[in-house]
């Protein structure tokens, strides 16, 4: 019996790459009916932007075995058979464990990639190059229950006011889901831990501003009907849907990046991966050359040791970091409480 199989060409910097895809009409969306072919489609139509948001950086692939409804799992190192033109680059993480991380510099790679299966791409905020300073700090604005997209809204263009007030140029992009995402380019002079510090201050700031709408509670009980600002998702070895990425989502949404002149009638239901390339070709990439606008984060850093010598100290990491100095604890309060 003969595999269902097709090819795809994608040009690139080192000339024409052919693209086996297995199984191209495999449905990933079943609501819409897009498939895996359509899937390569869209990379190579979004490729060059994709790219350049996303290429030259650790890269983790968020995989499914049959559609977006079924099982999932992720993947960092680079597979057996990779082609030659996708590379891996050593990193550490937070258990202090390194081993290679896939990196994808072409559009051919990213391609290759859907042909592995992968539906959410995951880039790192730093480069292969340099991969434990990040060029990027990215803060997550994630709508609790009760409140949604527009919430969000408000929220982002003050924080783009908190950031201009630190020196940092904001770009926005949507999550392709309830959120948004604000992502400011720096310098890599500094680790991942004062990234987080500086992300955290930026989000104090903004929850002193709008105190009712955002929120940096880490517990979900804590966080009431409000935005919350993710600090968590600026540590090392955490990561979102990067720009242009689809998501695993019934209407295939994609995580897009947007002029801030459009945010006010921004929808994140309008940007699909049946909408997104037409929408470059009309628009053009709204986050290109966002890296000639590189600042630093020194001032948001003299933010944060200003909160703690008012005693803001460090808030809560994930479950699964080792319990890091200056910690709070990390048992839910209600929990802390019922045992006092």
């Amino acid at each position: 019996m003969v595999k269902e199989e097709a090819k795809v060409v994608v040009h690139g910097p080192h000339g024409a790459r052919e693209v086996r895809i297995s199984s191209p009409g495999r449905v990933l969306w079943p609501k819409l009916g897009l498939t895996k072919l359509d899937l390569a489609h869209y990379v190579v139509d979004v490729g060059d932007a994709f790219v350049e948001a996303n290429g030259d950086r650790p890269m983790t692939l968020q995989r499914f075995s049959e559609n977006v409804e079924g099982e999932q799992f992720f993947s960092k190192n680079p597979p057996k058979g990779a082609p030659e033109y996708v590379r891996s680059v050593s990193v550490s993480y937070p258990s202090g464990r390194s081993h290679p991380q896939l990196v994808l510099e072409e559009v051919a790679a990213a391609v290759w990639a859907v042909q592995m299966n992968t539906v959410v791409f995951h880039p790192w905020a730093s480069r292969a190059g340099n991969p434990d300073n990040p060029d990027q700090l990215r803060i997550d604005l994630d709508p609790q229950p009760g409140t949604g997209f527009e919430d969000a809204k408000p929220a982002a263009e003050e924080l783009r006011s908190v950031l201009a007030e630190a020196g940092l140029t904001a770009f926005i992009k949507t999550s392709g889901s309830r959120g948004l995402h604000v992502f400011a380019p720096i310098e890599p002079t500094r680790e991942f831990l004062d990234v987080r510090h500086a992300v955290i201050a930026a989000a104090r700031e903004l929850e002193r501003r709008m105190p009712e709408k955002v929120t940096t509670a880490w517990w979900k009980e804590e966080r009431g009907r409000r935005v919350f600002v993710d600090f968590n998702q600026a540590n090392r070895d955490r990561t979102i849907a990067g720009a242009y990425s689809p998501r695993a989502l019934p209407n295939a949404t994609v995580s897009c990046p947007i002029h801030w002149e459009e945010l006010e009638s921004a929808d994140p239901k309008d940007f699909t991966i049946a909408t997104v390339p037409q929408r470059l070709k009309t628009t053009g990439d709204p986050w290109a050359g966002m890296h000639s606008t590189a600042g630093t984060i020194d001032a948001l850093l003299r933010w944060w040791d200003r909160d703690v010598a008012s005693g803001l100290g460090e808030l809560p990491f994930p479950p699964d970091f080792p319990k890091m100095p200056g910690e709070p604890s990390r048992v839910q309060p209600s929990r802390a409480r019922s045992h006092d």
